[in-house]
């Protein structure tokens, strides 16, 4: 069904029977990127303990020499697979939605298909939609589903940040940076890594899986040059940002009003970015905050892997029935909101 140019969908039946999440094994504490830029934070007058006070985030994770983002991904994978009792052979889809990807070609889709040993009947490929490629991913699967084309999807997630908070602490450190440049490469430094996946199959078939019952998805792509990242840095107007993303929330949810009613969901599960962009989306959509699980502080924003990591912590205290909405904002700037019933 569409509305004013921008979708609101329900699915018929589709199930989503795991969610696995990964961390990477090095830790790395706000209180040491103040360390390391303790010259410009000197020069610039800026107090350490920033990304601790004005974003929350304590520390992130790194990955190390003997796990890189996509093997993670796929060892997510293996145990989402292993969770839900779907035998690889009978999966249909992979759907990669990792920002994180060391080369333009192939995809990375293609490793992870082979790590798991699926079938080569299984459609493959990647799916980049910034930090919302998670959520988007698991909508097509679903509408595959419905559709009969496929039985199982599987949708893996892995980052790494280690590059672009290198490259963004070396930049930092020049001379001639200023307060400005510092504040704009700022949610850089909140980067971390992690993966996560995901199984999605026929509810008919499983009972004892949770309903994917649909959601929205609206768009504002006037904003697209507020956040523009690459393995160099991540450069935004955060101010900006914050302010479009809210004004799209607002928007959407005020739009999925007629057909769902998300007031008195059990979870709210948020893209996770800061303290600032999580106390701003509970205000603007009169949320509880006591609903509202946090990994930021100690994983930091893994990008789109975030919103299944934080499922993924959810898991063991959810209880059938239970409502939960996933919902994020990506740069560009893009917003999606999905309904699951436990």
């Amino acid at each position: 069904m569409q509305v004013s140019g921008n979708a609101s969908f329900r699915h018929e039946n589709v199930a989503l029977l795991s969610v696995s999440a990964v961390q990477a094994p090095e830790v790395v504490s706000s209180e040491h990127i103040d360390t390391l830029l303790k010259p410009t934070l000197k020069r610039l007058r800026l107090p350490e303990g920033l990304l601790q006070r004005v974003a929350g985030v304590l520390e992130r994770r790194s990955w190390n020499d003997d796990l890189s983002f996509d093997d993670a991904a796929t060892l997510a994978g293996q145990r989402a697979l292993a969770e839900s009792g779907v035998d690889p052979s009978e999966v249909g889809l992979l759907i990669n939605t990792s920002v994180t990807r060391t080369h333009l070609e192939p995809s990375v889709a293609v490793r992870i298909h082979h790590g798991l040993g699926l079938p080569s009947s299984a459609l493959n490929f990647d799916i980049a939609n910034a930090c919302l490629g998670f959520v988007n991913g698991m909508t097509l699967a679903a509408q595959l589903i419905d559709s009969g084309q496929i039985k199982y999807a599987v949708i893996v997630d892995g980052e790494d940040a280690g590059d672009v908070r290198h490259n963004t602490v070396q930049r930092l450190l020049r001379m001639g940076v200023t307060r400005k440049d510092f504040m704009q490469e700022f949610p850089s430094l909140t980067l971390g890594a992690g993966a996560a996946a995901a199984v999605l199959g026929p509810a008919d078939a499983h009972p004892e899986g949770h309903r994917i019952l649909g959601g929205i998805t609206r768009a504002a792509t006037q904003h697209n040059a507020l956040c523009v990242g690459d393995v160099d840095g991540m450069f935004t107007d955060a101010k900006a940002l914050l302010r479009g993303g809210m004004e799209l929330v607002v928007d959407a949810w005020n739009e999925a009003k007629p057909n769902w009613d998300w007031t008195r969901m059990d979870r709210y599960i948020l893209h996770q970015v800061s303290d600032v962009h999580t106390n701003a989306i509970i205000k603007a959509a009169s949320l509880d905050k006591t609903r509202v699980p946090k990994t930021y502080p100690l994983l930091g924003n893994v990008g789109p892997a975030s919103i299944p990591i934080t499922l993924a912590g959810e898991v063991s205290t959810l209880v059938r029935g239970q409502r939960v909405l996933c919902m994020g904002v990506g740069s560009g700037l893009n917003t999606a909101m999905t309904e699951i019933v436990w």
